[in-house]
Parts: C-alpha cells; structure tokens; sequence
C-alpha cells in the first residue's frame, strides 16, 4: 500500500492540480485529468507506493465522493 500523508496536509491537494503522471498511457497528464476507470484500475491491482501511489489514492477517493469541487477551486485560486 502507499505511503500515507500526514492527515490534513494541503500541499498534498496542491500537488494533484500540478503533477504529471510518469508513465503509462496518461504519461504527462496532469493526474487531476486522469479519467476515473485508470484510478479504479490501481485501485483493483493496487497503487504504486510512495509520493505517487499517495496522490493517485486520494484522487481517487476525491472523485469517488464526489469532491472535485475542491481541487476546482484550487485550480481558479491558483
């Protein structure tokens, strides 16, 4: 499993309207713009760990509730 993020870290947030993914079909999206049938698939064969495997967990979480709204907002600030 993925590293965890200290709870309630917002640079974590920020870091998924900003980084790219590194490899695979979407290499080079930012991972805010990844579609969420790839989130689903890590998260059937598992996330990859680290940095990465932490970002792309939340995003899916985030858009599995519904959330988006939140890194919208973050995008308009920034």
């Amino acid at each position: 499993m993925a590293e965890q993020a200290p709870p309630g870290d917002p640079t974590l947030l920020l870091e998924l309207i900003r980084y790219p993914m590194p490899f695979g079909k979407y290499k080079g999206r930012l991972l805010r713009q990844l579609p969420v049938s790839y989130l689903e698939w890590f998260a059937q064969k598992g996330f990859p760990a680290g940095k990465l495997g932490t970002l792309l967990q939340t995003l899916y979480e985030i858009k599995m509730n519904g959330l988006e709204y939140l890194l919208d907002e973050l995008e308009k600030r920034r």
